[in-house]
């Protein structure tokens, strides 16, 4: 045996007691005590102790042959290498030299003293990740030999089936870990707990958290406790406390520890005084300020001295918006993501609201009434302000009309929430209404005269520019691009969009009352399909059908891509790489298309139904086949109109994109200058730098937002996505405070998207990102769909959107492919669960369980197709 390194066995507040040596632990505990932070005195067992331990034995070849041999998708093959490395570790006897150090430096605290025994590896207690509670500790250890057995444990708890699974998980190699161990006075506490320098669910920084329980930590620690909580603001005042049930505490005995109950008279009592907590928090204030970041403590306290055990940086902690994107908080409205909110599904990166502002000025005949806006920016995400629509609508004496059309449109509003007022006499409303609405519609009267025109010279206009763009040599002559050429494409695509929506597209939904009379919900449901048929295919069905085509070789690759490869599912994002830049994308797309029905097929199963409906209603009422065929042609054709004018906006999108990108490359700043709005593009361009400090800042907040998920369908006055996104009991169809809401109903209904009954089981998507585990024949149940979602619903057996309306694209598109759909029910997303057995009926537009998480593996409806 070669001589054991004096490094084996270091005091706990070393100045050379980094992570390598004395693990993630041990370094935190060194810089606390280093700083003067009051920290129970101790020592570690190095990492270089544990090393020689493993080589002696002959351990660390075996652990990494067992290791090699656990799948992370099999939890019992990480169980049996941990089971033998365990036994490995209890037969290996910790050599001499390792003992007599370890022994040496516990007599140094005293005699046969209580002392806390814990593992300390080294990629614990790292900023990105997670190890805590991962590795072992120990309590109330005495006497040399328990100590010495108490490290050994540890060791081997470096290899339990949980630290195995973690470490594989993350990609820690498993021959880069080891293990110290820290040996520490265990501190007699009266009360002990937790605190978190920042909010550990939503990031805010604003207070300082205590937990406080009576006894030692460990009753807090392993959640066998509910301990009081202290709010307390960063100058030590308490702002709220909140006394839990301390039914237990954790006790030293002989043996170690155990819980008791607490006496009943201190069960109620506050554990900590006011300037406790706020010397608590203090206390934390300067271990945050020591590791600049935000952390998690674990203190005790004893005769009104408080110690500092553990402190970590707090892990998975969501980045804090910097900035303030809201503006719900701008005044009491009732807002909406429903119907444009499908087009523009995500939290936007300031250059794309900087533009959809522009685009939405140009689009609508109301982009403002007096100082209250149609579109707002709600945690970065868009929406649509009903209270300025329903204004407008109850001043012209409509009211009832634009609340039928708004449900048509945006879906319904519960009957317990308000649309509240705008603060604006009748006479004002109607008076700023008018001043906008005139020139509104002989612009788009002009632009509907000319709009097949516009509609078939657009690809060109767009490809010339995106040549243009290119070619530019330098800043300024890529900002007069912008002026000349670039700003005029997007408010003529704008407009070309304005008069193609306004062609009598909602049509089909004003017929479909008569029709439901005539010949009944399913024959109805046929009747208003074929929108695609007399020869012009319609947009939201373009590249699914493209790639049908391109499977058959009927189109080539280039073919597509300029068709169709500008639409994707964050189609107006213009930070969002599109399908035609990614050459791999249709390679994906094709794969998946092999196992799902032909979309050709679908659309020729679509038309035999709907001839087979038009044959059974000219029996029953002959005369009136002429004047309904008619009048269904026409609305197609303006549905057709419309989603060629919404494809061709968005391949003008696609040229903005092209124009930052090329600012970002002429500039030096890359995609920084997403994260700019586009007047300040044009003025890094101009060769201002200015703009790009507020870069940082925005990136954080686009960060924080992005990472929240989606926000309910309706909101309503003031509402912090964060704070909303914490809550257990969130809902997803409405948030209103100022309301008891109706309970959120256990059924899933929606509206009658699509007709048509089938089962089979669920699968949840969250991203289109996840398309490819959705299998044939299985029901896509999703938050919302736009076209990017197109190429996964020949795969489904049915749709069911949380957010959509009859004119939304899950409910057009399914329709068009005979696919049955549920659109707008709030709660499916959150209601059902991959895995579940569902009866979806289109026409009723309901969700059934039929059995909760059956297993995917049933995935084929007998029925389908």
């Amino acid at each position: 045996m070669r001589g054991v390194p004096l490094s084996v066995v270091v005091p706990l507040d070393a100045a050379d007691a980094d992570l390598a040596l004395v693990g993630g632990k041990g370094a935190s505990l060194a810089r606390l005590a280093g700083a003067g932070l009051p920290v129970p005195p101790g020592f570690d067992v190095t990492t270089v102790a544990y090393r020689d331990f493993a080589a002696t034995a002959g351990l660390q070849e075996r652990i990494l042959t067992a290791v090699a041999e656990v799948d992370p998708d099999r939890p019992e093959t990480a169980q049996a290498a941990s089971e033998k490395i365990q036994q490995w570790f209890a037969e290996s006897p910790v050599p001499a030299e390792i003992a007599e150090a370890v022994g040496a430096a516990y007599a140094g605290m005293g005699e046969d003293v209580p002392v806390a025994v814990r593992s300390s590896a080294t990629a614990e207690d790292l900023p990105e990740m997670s190890f805590a509670g991962q590795q072992d500790t120990y309590l109330n250890i005495r006497g040399e030999a328990a100590v010495l057995d108490a490290v050994r444990r540890c060791w081997a708890s470096l290899w339990t089936a949980r630290a195995i699974d973690y470490r594989l998980r993350n990609g820690v190699a498993a021959d880069e870990v080891a293990l110290a161990v820290v040996v520490q006075d265990l501190v007699p506490a009266e009360a002990a707990g937790v605190l978190f320098t920042r909010d550990p669910v939503t990031g805010a920084g604003e207070d300082v958290l205590v937990n406080a329980a009576w006894g030692l930590g460990e009753s807090i620690v392993g959640g066998q406790v509910t301990p009081d909580t202290y709010v307390v603001a960063r100058d030590g005042r308490v702002r709220e406390q909140i006394v839990g049930d301390k039914a237990v505490m954790t006790v030293r005995t002989a043996e170690g520890t155990r819980e008791e109950p607490v006496p009943e008279g201190r069960r109620g009592v506050p554990v900590l005084s006011p300037a406790e907590a706020g010397e608590l928090a203090a206390l934390g204030v300067r271990i945050e300020e020591l590791y600049g970041r935000p952390m998690d403590v674990e203190w005790a306290a004893r005769d009104g001295r408080f110690w500092v055990v553990q402190a970590r940086p707090i892990t998975g902690l969501r980045d804090r918006p910097v900035e303030t994107w809201n503006d719900s908080l701008g005044g009491d409205y009732l807002w909406t993501c429903a119907n444009l909110g499908e087009a523009i599904p995500s939290v936007m990166t300031p250059c794309t609201w900087s533009l959809v502002e522009i685009f939405m000025s140009e689009t609508m005949a109301l982009s403002r009434v007096g100082p209250h806006r149609l579109s707002g920016n709600i945690g970065g995400r868009f929406y649509l302000n009903l209270s300025l629509t329903f204004a407008v609508g109850n001043a012209l004496g409509l009211g009832s009309l634009v609340r039928a059309a708004s449900e048509q449109a945006f879906g319904r509003i519960p009957a317990d929430v308000a649309v509240p007022a705008l603060p604006m006499s009748r006479w004002r409303v109607v008076r700023s209404a008018l001043a906008s609405a005139l020139p509104f519609r002989r612009r788009v009267a002009a632009y509907q005269r000319r709009l097949p025109e516009l509609l078939a010279s657009s690809p060109d206009r767009c490809a010339r520019l995106h040549e243009r763009i290119a070619a530019a040599g330098d800043a300024g002559e890529l900002r007069a691009l912008w002026r000349s050429d670039v700003e005029p494409l997007l408010r003529d695509s704008s407009r070309m969009l304005a008069a193609g929506a306004r062609l009598d597209g909602a049509g089909l939904v004003r017929i479909r009352p008569r029709l439901l009379k005539l010949v009944g919900e399913a024959d109805a449901n046929a009747l208003l399909t074929g929108l695609s048929a007399g020869g012009d295919a319609l947009a939201s069905l373009g590249p699914v059908m493209g790639l049908g085509e391109l499977a058959r070789g009927e189109i080539d690759r280039d073919t597509f891509a300029r068709s169709w490869g500008h639409r994707c599912p964050d189609e107006f994002e213009v930070s969002a790489p599109r399908p035609a830049e990614d050459p791999e994308w249709i390679d994906r797309q094709l794969a998946g298309l092999r196992s799902a029905a032909d979309p050709a097929e679908l659309l020729a199963r679509q038309q035999r139904t709907r001839d087979a409906a038009w044959e059974r209603l000219r029996s029953r009422h002959p005369g009136k086949e002429r004047r309904l065929r008619r009048r269904i042609a026409g609305a197609a054709r303006a549905a057709r109109g419309r989603e060629a004018a919404r494809s061709e906006l968005i391949r003008a999108f696609w040229v903005l994109r092209a124009f930052v990108l090329r600012a970002g490359e002429l500039t030096g700043c890359g995609d920084d200058l997403f994260f700019l709005r586009i007047e300040e593009v044009l003025a890094v361009l101009g060769g201002s730098r200015e703009p790009l400090g507020a870069v940082a800042d925005r990136r954080q907040t686009y960060r924080a937002y992005a990472a929240l998920g989606p926000y309910p369908t309706l909101v309503r006055e003031h509402f912090d996505p964060v704070r909303w996104s914490a809550l257990p009991d969130r809902r997803m169809d409405v948030f209103d405070e100022s309301v008891a809401l109706a309970p959120v109903s256990h059924s899933v209904r929606g509206f009658a998207g699509a007709a048509g009954v089938v089962e089979g089981t669920a699968r949840v998507l969250t991203s289109v990102d996840e398309g490819d585990s959705l299998r044939p024949g299985e029901v896509l149940v999703t938050t919302v769909t736009n076209v990017g979602w197109t190429p996964l619903f020949p795969r489904a057996a049915a749709v069911v959107t949380d957010v959509g309306a009859p004119l939304s694209h899950a409910a057009i598109v399914a329709r068009e492919l005979g696919i049955p759909a549920v659109v707008g029910c709030g709660n499916a997303t959150t209601r059902l669960r991959s895995g579940d057995r569902v009866r979806v009926d289109g026409a009723a537009g309901t969700v059934e369980v039929l059995s909760a998480d059956s297993g995917v593996e049933e995935h084929r409806d007998e029925n389908w197709r």
